[in-house]
């Protein structure tokens, strides 16, 4: 896209210069990026510096301003849309460059071997698809490579197991959804890897896949063109488990939890009951709410490719803003449903509660500890 298209591809001359874009922006609040001046600036300068923006690599694509719009403009794609003319330019931070370097030659943005994908599922007992399943677990790649965020890989298979769930993994075949891909502006990669997938899934006759990641869950659902079965979130999945008490919750876990709403799975897609049914359906566990939640939570910052940009200011994140939030709420836990959140989150706390202070921990992780 040239950069004088910019205002008529994303109907920018409707934009009335509300402000109210900037007003719900997480990232405005601790750096230069300004959604509305970028639109400003689109319509007043005919070729805009778009080089020289490197506030563009602030933006966390959470889609608060998309969302606040009231003529229904997209301001998140108009950054998807600028990146993408710096990326075909090759004018991007080196550390994004290696992670979709990594994605289209190992299919994970994380410098893994393809070969080991699976690893992370060595004595779980866990089929691969290809035995023959009606669901398949789409793991994603941090759940796949990060020791991390291997344990709530290791906590759902249990779910799934306790409930009786027939599913298989594409184990190794697995490549990255391409949802970071796209939201840095490498939309080329994204549909080779939307087209890889589409045809290995072909393969097998899944009626039903359940995803670790809520950007994984956001892709397949709603960028996604030809899929011929039902995506869920695992939230939405594990939460029919329980009302269909396939997966009774016995044991009491006594910890006072808040819920961080995951941008991808709350703000975007509007799954804000299930992980909330989930948690208040262990035992022991008291649930308190965010000020800031559902529609209005806080963005962790880690998504639209900040898991692998050096920001403005990186050493402070909106993730401690947040876990400084959960400690005067008296929470012992902070409970996620997302990969990103996870990291960013126990990153943010080790720092500001110190290692023995407030947890971070996915839902699945206290659904483990009640089964």
């Amino acid at each position: 896209m040239e950069e004088q298209n910019l205002a008529q591809a994303y109907r920018l001359f409707e934009c009335i210069q509300c402000g109210r874009c900037t007003g719900g922006c997480p990232m405005s609040l601790k750096t230069r990026f300004n959604i509305r001046r970028l639109i400003y600036e689109a319509l007043v300068y005919e070729n805009l510096d778009i080089e020289s923006k490197k506030v563009l690599w602030d933006c966390s694509t959470c889609a608060t301003c998309t969302l606040r719009c009231p003529k229904g403009l997209d301001p998140t794609e108009m950054v998807i849309g600028m990146r993408s003319i710096l990326v075909e330019g090759g004018r991007i931070p080196s550390t994004i460059r290696d992670a979709l370097k990594s994605l289209a030659i190992r299919g994970n943005p994380l410098t893994m071997a393809k070969e080991e994908r699976a690893d992370w599922a060595e004595g779980l007992g866990v089929k691969e698809i290809s035995e023959g399943a009606k669901v398949l677990y789409f793991v994603g790649c941090s759940p796949s490579y990060d020791p991390r965020v291997q344990k709530v890989a290791k906590a759902l298979v249990q779910a799934f197991k306790k409930a009786g769930v027939e599913f298989g993994i594409l184990g190794n075949e697995e490549v990255c959804c391409g949802s970071e891909a796209r939201r840095v502006g490498e939309i080329g990669l994204f549909e080779m890897l939307q087209e890889l997938n589409l045809e290995t899934w072909g393969e097998y006759p899944v009626e039903l896949m359940v995803t670790t990641s809520p950007h994984c869950y956001n892709a397949f659902q709603n960028e996604y063109q030809g899929l011929d079965f039902k995506v869920q979130h695992y939230t939405q999945f594990v939460a029919r488990l329980i009302d269909e008490g396939k997966l009774p919750l016995s044991k009491e876990v006594k910890r006072v939890v808040t819920y961080q709403d995951p941008c991808f799975l709350g703000k975007q897609n509007k799954i804000f009951e299930e992980p909330r049914k989930i948690l208040r359906s262990i035992p022991g566990l008291e649930l308190r709410e965010f000020d800031r939640s559902r529609e209005r939570s806080l963005c962790c910052e880690g998504g639209g490719g900040r898991m692998w940009a050096e920001g403005t200011n990186p050493e402070e994140r909106l993730a401690h803003t947040r876990v400084r939030e959960a400690m005067d709420l008296g929470a012992e836990v902070i409970a996620t449903a997302c990969p990103f959140c996870l990291l960013t989150l126990e990153d943010a706390a080790k720092t500001v509660a110190g290692e023995d202070g407030l947890q971070v921990m996915d839902i699945m992780e206290l659904v483990a500890e009640a089964l």
